[in-house]
């Protein structure tokens, strides 16, 4: 199987691996702005030099010249780029979100069924041990009906400096808001979740803290000359010295030496001052959901924890389940009758695999290419886009509840 790569930064590549490591697939050719990171996937995927592209206008002038695309560029490009593929004939692995706008989102999904096209959409909670195993749980009916659902995403204080208020997805004007960009992958989980459409949404938030009224008396706009930084735990030193070849200090650059780093930090955006940059998104929000079943959930997104991790509670007839994503067990109890006694209680193990995701990253790409050499329609992906469609119209009615302080119906966004 050939496998071309449009956008080769870290999420791509992870697929990429996977599909060329894992399953021997060919990667033939690779699509990026960026000469250095083409040069790298290249190399790593032993690509020949004329197939390399600047340029995706440049590889779809080729005509159909693989059997599917890995599509991980930015948010906003997604739409063109996506319509254009479908056009070719390409099946895509589309990196979420499929769009910041709800009508490319339908406007790419109704394309892609005329056109019998196969697109996988990178939601890859689905496909981790921790919430596959609670949909196992909830699915056997051991604890009855689910009734209501407290989730958490806790996106690290860290992450939401690096990714949030320094990086790519900083801005909405430029990406997605933080709902749709980072949460569509929760609103998906939940909807997975529960088995049914949302009826009803609300959510609040904002932009509390990283802005510059809050920065330090006598701090400047950048780590390198700001007399704060020795007491900033922002200070670009020590958030990305110390973790040179991870993430996300190889997003900065590619030279991860020291003086690469420093290089960096000094021309690049994530030297900037946290609270004295661009950005525009929230780093906190909650949101209140009704399902068409009748079941209820709160979604609580938070920039200002100190790891990344997310937190759920399933509460259900005749027990509850709790989880933490950081942790190698799941929490399944039945109701005590009574205070004096527990309830009967056990702890489920999650053997986690290597990688992203908790092994979430490889079992996605194994689906999808499962799902594109085997297009029979009997088995639909776990997270085809006919079924990642209703997460995006869900964060994007959650962030228009957020700006205008309404109550959303879900039909007036939803196309039967």
């Amino acid at each position: 199987m050939k496998l071309a790569l449009i956008g080769a930064g870290q999420r791509g590549t992870i697929y990429a691996k996977y599909a060329y490591e894992k399953a021997n697939a060919e990667i033939c050719a690779v699509v990026d702005i960026s000469k250095e990171k083409r040069d790298i996937a290249a190399k790593e995927f032993n690509i020949p030099v004329e197939r390399s592209y600047a340029d995706v206008k440049d590889f779809f002038a080729q005509g159909k010249i693989a059997d599917a695309i890995i599509l991980a560029t930015m948010d906003r490009d997604h739409y063109k780029q996506a319509m254009a593929a479908i056009d070719i004939g390409y099946d895509i692995l589309l990196e979420k979100p499929i769009s910041p706008d709800v009508q490319e989102c339908i406007d790419i999904r109704n394309k892609a069924r005329e056109k019998g096209v196969t697109i996988v959409v990178c939601h890859v909670l689905r496909y981790t041990r921790f919430f596959s195993t609670i949909k196992q749980i909830i699915d056997s009916g051991e604890l009855g009906r689910v009734i209501t659902i407290q989730h958490a995403e806790n996106v690290g204080n860290f992450h939401m400096a690096h990714s949030f208020v320094r990086g790519n997805w900083r801005n909405s004007d430029l990406s997605s808001p933080i709902i749709m960009q980072k949460s569509c992958h929760d609103m998906d989980i939940l909807l997975w979740l529960v088995g049914s459409n949302c009826k009803r949404i609300s959510s609040f938030g904002n932009l509390s803290y990283f802005k510059e009224e809050n920065a330090p008396i006598g701090s400047t706009d950048r780590c390198l000359t700001c007399p704060c930084a020795p007491n900033c735990r922002f200070d670009g030193k020590k958030a990305y010295l110390p973790i040179r070849g991870d993430w996300p200090a190889l997003v900065l650059t590619e030279d991860q030496s020291e003086e690469g780093i420093l290089k960096a930090l000094k021309e690049g955006p994530y030297g900037r001052c946290v609270f004295r940059c661009d950005n525009n998104v929230c780093d906190n929000q909650v949101t209140s959901i009704e399902f068409e079943n009748g079941v209820t959930a709160t979604f609580h997104l938070s920039g200002l924890t100190n790891k990344m991790h997310r937190t759920i509670k399933v509460m259900c007839e005749n027990g509850d389940i709790i989880g933490d994503d950081s942790e190698d067990f799941i929490t399944v109890t039945k109701y005590s009758p009574n205070y004096l006694y527990e309830g009967e209680v056990k702890k489920i193990p999650i053997n986690n695999e290597e990688g992203f995701h908790g092994g979430g990253d490889y079992r996605l790409t194994m689906d999808f290419l499962e799902a594109i050499g085997n297009k029979d329609g009997k088995i639909e992906s776990r997270s085809s886009i006919e079924r990642s469609v209703e997460s995006h119209l869900m964060a994007y009615a959650a962030e228009q509840s957020r700006i205008t302080g309404t109550v959303f119906n879900m039909d007036k966004f939803r196309e039967n």
